[in-house]
């Protein structure tokens, strides 16, 4: 397992009953994850602590209920970076923090590498990863079909006072920008992605990660230098189990430039016992 266990700003507290309870700095929030089903270790007065909690709607998507007063946003840190959150209207926050532990390790790549170091971010989401390699030194082009994430990760570019000259923001369709990128001859020595288990395109194409997710990589390993880095591939799709994302790397990427993969699931440690699966990450580095 990949576990992201450095976080000071962050925590999970408790989980149980399809849900798990967090500390976002001086925050507490409650949130469904439906693959925690047993029984939650803190009692009912713990989780009745929480200042929202998102319930879900039996007729799909659900709403925040408040209980104790929240800004509409804060910031988080996590080592030199500096993050806003919110609630959302999908449960969610602006940040994924068991990714913390990809960004370590792509972080150590960048700084290992003699050299320059060009990232490319697909999915980028809000900037986290983005924000970690730019300030390992990377150039980093970071690409999100929705303006308003990619107008959340300038702002934590800001947040972070990393210099401006590290980034290029792109709001575009993530397969329209790779085969744009290929004609164009733009080479990249490091790709990370976390696409989407589900969605739709600008045009209302259906993507469905299962179908869509061994095309989009055999795009993106022609974008690779002649010397890359890594190439990174998160999941959150259940049944793509690391063994998928080996194999897709092993035949996309490592057949041509050797390496190593390492495909693991990705967790977050529980202050009340255990950990909390979070989905996957299939690693191929570059030995060389």
């Amino acid at each position: 397992m990949f576990i992201a266990s450095d976080w000071q700003d962050f925590e999970v507290l408790d989980t149980g009953s399809g849900e798990k309870l967090e500390r976002w700095g001086d925050y507490l929030l409650a949130r469904p994850d439906p693959q925690t089903i047993w029984p939650p270790a803190l009692p009912k007065a713990e989780w009745a602590q929480a200042h929202a909690h998102y319930r879900r709607s039996e007729r799909g998507g659900g709403a925040w209920s408040y209980r104790r007063s929240l800004p509409e946003e804060w910031t988080v840190a996590y080592r030199d970076l500096r993050f806003f959150v919110r609630p959302t209207g999908f449960k969610h926050t602006g940040l994924f923090p068991e990714q913390a532990v990809n960004w370590d390790r792509m972080r150590t790549l960048i700084e290992q590498r003699n050299g320059p170091v060009r990232v490319l971010n697909l999915f980028g989401y809000t900037g986290g990863a983005t924000a970690a390699c730019a300030a390992s030194g990377a150039h980093v082009t970071h690409v999100d079909a929705a303006k308003g994430m990619v107008q959340w990760a300038k702002r934590n570019r800001e947040l972070c006072q990393l210099p401006e000259d590290r980034f290029r923001f792109i709001v575009e369709d993530a397969m329209a920008f790779v085969q744009r990128e290929y004609r164009r001859e733009n080479r990249y020595d490091a790709i990370l992605m976390d696409p989407p288990s589900y969605g739709r395109g600008p045009s209302g194409e259906i993507w469905k990660l299962e179908n869509e997710l061994y095309p989009l990589v055999f795009a993106c390993a022609r974008l690779l230098s002649d010397r890359p880095l890594f190439f990174f591939i998160n999941s959150y799709t259940t049944g793509l189990q690391p063994a998928v994302l080996s194999n897709i790397l092993e035949k996309t990427v490592q057949s041509r430039f050797g390496g190593r993969i390492d495909s693991q699931e990705v967790c977050l440690p529980v202050r009340s016992g255990g950990v909390l699966p979070c989905g996957a990450t299939g690693r191929w580095e570059n030995n060389g």
